[in-house]
């Protein structure tokens, strides 16, 4: 038997459930004895009753949840450790509902597909098999949910995603990353400001979601074309990537950067040759202006962010890492438990700045004291910091680290190869001690020097304390080098990938291709390659950055090609995943990367209620549909967070700010059917 990919070892003794990548990866990383799963197709397979038929009804909810509303409140995060499997005593428990006539997608590998799933009134998966068994759960007011053989599965495990800041970033006019003309650009900003005249001459416009790349070729961003605009107002368009901002001279000038400010570490100031600023901020560098820019109201900002959550539950999402999070992130969070708008459960990555990685100790005490801080907030749970390793590949940012230098556009080879904001020796300083403490860091690498320069680290991490379990991650890894693959497994590190970036379009074709060349080029967002040498995959959106998308996110992961096909698909027979590897991916996968393994991720006797019921069986519909799933009922530890029957008529925006019809007439041209509107095209 071969140990070499952990994810598809099989059973080969009783007593161990090999049928479970999660608790095979455990017991290599730990070497544990022993483990154990309780199943209820294993309970009644020896002595199975005929199942039910599906209805041909509509998605049924008879008194949905009306006692699991009753125990919202009362329910409380366990631990892993706490999540046991259900043991017989548990059979005389009635049911707080029952999802039957399901094709109920376990999340374990090789395990059979069932037919319905009951949850207890703690919150927790209490059976799944067979309709006529579980049905045997049910008491006098246990709802009944009638999936009409459409999927049920884990509720989606976002591993990367930012999702206060899709609330802040709703209280501010959109580009919706859109390309432009310099004139409908400009045509655009003028409807912004008269939309919001009453704040001449000194209020900031900020405008979000602006597209790097969205200008036509050749096109520089320049202060002036923004100075252009019939305004005195500081202008600042915000970056869809997170990676740039542009500015007019009023905000340089309010920020006091002229041609002699230097670079902030981790960040570029960009300069014309006669040395004055052009007004593009890179990385750090917007903090400058960022810093100068009013805030909204804390009412306004909590009530933003949780219509965003909100959102992400009508898409089942019902975990997330949050990959960017601070002091005010998480008194945002706490206010958000308290009253009751916390749909999600969350795990803060604490944000190390430059002086963190500098000193390791105090990086420590930082992420420490945090946790100390917030550690008793409902639904948040503390272990993971995160580092800015590099920035963005495309041009014209080039920010990502390269171990082989950017091409010029003709394929000639330049002198530049990105920022590399740590070395190995810091990151391999910081993760010793932060490992030896049980903390886990997650990593932005977006190029292959970035990628092989955590995994240095991690392997100094492990070369000095031994594997400890604490899944360090790489997220994004958008190029990485073919001799890095087989390093992932070995150390125990987990690839957070977003793949609704893996397709052929503008960012991946016009403004890569030229600048890294072919060879290069085949080795974006190497997800089989990475599966294949044992790494643990794990899936994140990187919301706001992309709209929430996770069904085409999936969709995208299989295809390479996603909903809208701009180019056709991206190295699909070299690097696309099977249709069953990407769902876990996504679920246990994800969950495995946070550690919650043991609470969340499959749906088995014991773990958390975390399930959503789909309006088709994403098993067995053709790929190109998957992009149009819609989420029926989302529950989180058994509580209703989304139910479709009862919610609003769905929008495509999570309460952006309302657009003007410039923006309208600008979109409905045909060369911007592929833009941010319609699908994901951004990165961070």
């Amino acid at each position: 038997m071969s140990l070499r990919n952990p994810w598809r070892w099989r059973e080969s003794t009783a007593d161990i459930d090999r049928s479970d990548p999660l608790v095979i990866t455990e017991l290599i990383t730990k070497g544990a004895a022993e483990a154990s799963s309780v199943d209820l197709w294993e309970q009644y397979r020896m002595n199975p009753e005929p199942s039910e038929r599906p209805s041909s009804g509509p998605l049924s909810r008879r008194r949905l949840l009306a006692a699991g509303a009753a125990t919202a409140g009362a329910l409380t995060l366990a631990s892993p450790a706490v999540a046991a499997p259900a043991t017989a005593s548990t059979k005389r428990r009635s049911a707080a509902l029952v999802v039957h006539h399901a094709r109920v997608l376990t999340g374990r590998s090789h395990a059979p597909q069932h037919e319905a799933v009951a949850v207890s009134r703690d919150g927790r998966i209490l059976a799944v098999g067979p309709s006529s068994v579980v049905r045997r759960y049910a008491g006098r007011d246990t709802e009944f949910v009638d999936a009409r053989g459409a999927t049920v599965m884990s509720g989606i495990i976002d591993g990367h995603a930012h999702p206060l800041e899709a609330g802040a970033r709703s209280l501010s006019p959109s580009l919706e990353n859109g390309e432009f003309t310099v004139e409908e650009l400009q045509e655009t900003l003028r409807a912004f400001l008269t939309d919001s005249a009453a704040q001449e001459p000194d209020g900031w416009l900020v405008v979000e979601d602006w597209n790097p790349i969205g200008l036509p070729p050749g096109t520089e961003t320049h202060r002036r074309i923004l100075d252009a605009l019939p305004t005195r107002r500081p202008i600042a368009l915000v970056g869809s990537d997170g990676h740039n901002s542009w500015v007019n001279q009023r905000a340089l000038d309010l920020a006091k950067i002229t041609a002699s400010t230097p670079d902030p570490a981790g960040g570029a100031i960009v300069h014309d040759p006669d040395g004055s600023p052009t007004g593009l901020l890179k990385d750090t560098a917007q903090d400058l202006v960022r810093r100068l820019i009013p805030g909204p109201s804390e009412a306004d900002l909590r009530d933003a962010c949780a219509l965003a959550l909100a959102h992400a539950a009508s898409k089942g999402v019902t975990t997330f890492m949050d990959a960017l999070a601070d002091a005010a992130n998480l008194d945002t969070y706490a206010a958000l438990a308290r009253t009751g708008r916390l749909p999600q459960r969350i795990v803060p990555a604490l944000h190390l700045d430059a002086d963190h990685i500098k000193d390791p100790a105090a990086a420590l005490a930082y992420a420490t004291g945090l946790r100390r801080k917030y550690g008793q907030v409902r639904g948040l749970r503390f272990g993971t910091v995160k580092v800015f390793l590099d920035g963005v590949i495309e041009y014209p940012a080039q920010t990502a680290a390269l171990l082989t230098p950017y091409l010029d556009g003709e394929g000639r080879p330049t002198d530049h190869r990105g920022d590399l904001y740590v070395s190995s020796a810091e990151y391999g300083r910081l993760a010793t001690v932060l490992d030896r403490a049980g903390w886990q860091l997650h990593g932005h690498a977006i190029g292959d020097r970035a990628v092989r320069t955590a995994l240095d680290g991690y392997e100094a991490a492990v070369r000095a304390g031994g594997r400890r379990g604490n899944r360090h991650t790489i997220a994004h890894l958008q190029l990485v080098h073919p001799d890095d693959l087989r390093r992932f497994a070995r150390l125990g590190v987990v690839a957070c990938m977003q793949l609704q970036w893996a397709m052929r379009d503008t960012w991946t074709m016009d403004a890569l291709l030229p600048y890294i060349g072919a060879r290069r080029h085949r080795w974006l967002y190497p997800a089989r390659s990475l599966q294949r040498h044992g790494a643990a995959l794990s899936g994140g959106s990187d919301w706001p950055v992309d709209p929430l998308e996770p069904w085409n996110q999936v969709r995208t992961a299989i295809d390479r090609e996603g909903a809208v096909a701009e180019q056709g698909a991206l190295y699909p027979k070299l690097e696309s995943l099977s249709r069953s590897d990407t769902l876990r991916m996504h679920t246990a996968g994800s969950a495995y990367q946070l550690r919650l393994e043991g609470l969340t991720g499959t749906l088995t006797p014991g773990r958390a209620a975390d399930l959503v019921v789909l309006d088709r069986d994403v098993t067995r519909v053709p790929v190109r549909e998957l992009s149009d799933t819609q989420v029926r009922l989302t529950l989180t530890e058994g509580r209703r967070v989304f139910d479709a029957d009862a919610a609003p008529a769905r929008t495509t925006a999570t309460g952006t700010a309302a657009r003007p019809a410039s923006l309208a007439r600008v979109h409905g041209a045909g060369r911007h059917g592929a833009c941010g509107c319609t699908k994901a095209m951004s990165r961070n």
